[in-house]
């Protein structure tokens, strides 16, 4: 735009933005365009279901399946220093013996059988972990496979726990609510039959899963969140994150990308935060979240 009173200097006039609520910042990230006051919908799962591609139906399936194996544990002990302790029967796992219920038992039974001796062990109890999978415009192409990969290995560790799976975008549909029966391929065609639209509301999920979590004790529940962390609509997601009892994140790189962010986001949640590229670092990823 030119002004004559200038002497014909150009002069450049910046646009609010049109965003309702849009707010200037400089952060969270490098690339995140803006915290506004958008609230997030809860969207029925199934709205605006789009065709799956067969041939990225087969190879997203074919990576779900081969991670959705329960995986096998070291020893019966695989998971032993986790989780509340407990007197219970000797199973031949422990050497810490509970001298007042052994004598106890002994007192009823002069000839103890191995059942009979009572030993204290940490005994893990059932998790809760709430999934938060990003399907906005910027997660689609080969991030879908990422995506299986992530249902698939979650589905293997997670077996006899419970878990919650929420889609997300500017909206949410809550496509597995926590402690319904995981079928690993019905999740994921749920998933690929998402389209992927809009703007990336991170703070709304986080909401959701907290809304999940509610009930569930501290130490046994956490959320994991997959996306690219490019949040550009709603409220600030630190905040959000600060109030789980855990939040990992996977920040996928393979594209456009706030790694701060996502960075950011595990810190505050008070867990941590790992760079996955392509389907293949999933697996190991969730490996170490789960077995610490």
């Amino acid at each position: 735009m030119f002004e004559p009173s200038m002497g014909g200097n150009g002069i450049v006039l910046r646009a609010q933005s049109t965003t309702p609520g849009a707010t200037t910042k400089s952060s969270p990230g490098h690339t995140a365009v803006g915290i506004t006051d958008e609230a997030g919908e809860i969207v029925l799962a199934g709205a605006d279901a789009v065709a799956i591609d067969p041939i990225v139906r087969a190879k997203a399936r074919q990576i779900a399946s081969r991670l959705a194996i329960p995986w096998p544990k070291t020893d019966a002990m695989a998971r032993r220093g986790s989780g509340k302790l407990a007197s219970i029967p000797y199973r031949g796992g422990s050497d810490e013996i509970d001298l007042d219920r052994t004598i106890e038992m002994l007192a009823e039974h002069p000839i103890p059988e191995d059942e009979d001796i009572i030993v204290r062990e940490r005994v893990q109890t059932r998790r809760s972990v709430v999934l938060l999978v990003d399907v906005s415009g910027s997660m689609k192409g080969e991030r879908v496979q990422t995506a299986a990969a992530t249902v698939g290995a979650l589905a293997g560790e997670l077996q006899g726990d419970a878990l919650a799976v929420i889609a997300f975008w500017s909206d949410a549909a809550i496509l597995l609510q926590l402690g319904q029966k995981v079928k690993p391929m019905d999740l994921l065609d749920s998933i690929l039959q998402m389209p992927a639209r809009g703007l990336t509301n991170i703070a709304f999920p986080l909401e959701l899963a907290a809304r999940q979590l509610a009930r569930v004790p501290v130490r046994d529940a956490r959320v994991v969140l997959l996306s690219d962390c490019v949040h550009n609509a709603g409220p600030d997601p630190r905040e959000l994150a600060a109030r789980l009892p855990r939040l990992d994140v996977l920040i996928d790189v393979s594209g456009e990308k706030d790694i701060e962010l996502g960075r950011q986001l595990a810190t505050t949640g008070h867990g941590t935060a790992h760079l996955v590229r392509t389907h293949r670092d999933v697996a190991p990823v969730l490996g170490q979240l789960f077995r610490t």
